[in-house]
Order: structure tokens, then sequence, then C-alpha cells
């Protein structure tokens, strides 16, 4: 199991800012692949992967990162200074 984190619009357009996932995808590519087809909410907020971060386990990662040992992802979108 993977402990799955949804932060700004992402939290909204799935509707809800956590779930726990049985995955047996081998990276975070293969992942949001997954999730994109759990429901319309998860395929619009992952339809522009451009705007998305990830981290695993609170480390900054990319799409092509193993999933291997990960306990927890979180999905945001950049961070903006001010």
């Amino acid at each position: 199991m993977i402990d799955i984190l949804y932060f700004a619009w992402l939290r909204e357009r799935i509707g809800t800012n956590r779930e726990q996932v049985e995955t047996q995808a081998a990276t975070v590519a293969d992942l949001v692949a997954e999730l994109e087809a759990r429901s319309e909410g998860h395929g619009l907020a992952f339809a522009d992967k451009t705007s998305l971060r990830v981290a695993l386990d609170q480390e900054l990662a990319d799409f092509a990162a193993p999933l291997s040992g990960v306990r927890e992802v979180a999905f945001f979108p950049p961070m903006t200074g001010g």
C-alpha cells in the first residue's frame, strides 16, 4: 500500500486530500497512469502533467523515479514565490 497525498487544485478535482492504493506500478509515471483511470476527477487532475510536481517520502522526484520501497507519494502544483 502506498499513501497518495493531493494538494491544491488536485485535491479539489479528485475530491480528497489522501488515499491509499495498492499498486504494482514501477515508476511514478506508471502510478499516474493507474490513478488517471480511477475516476473522471483523477483524469482531470492528471491531464496536464507538465503542471505537476511529485515528492516521494517527502523528497522531490520526477515522473521516471522508481516506487520501490516508497511509502508516500505527494502530488502538487509548482510552488510560486511571493
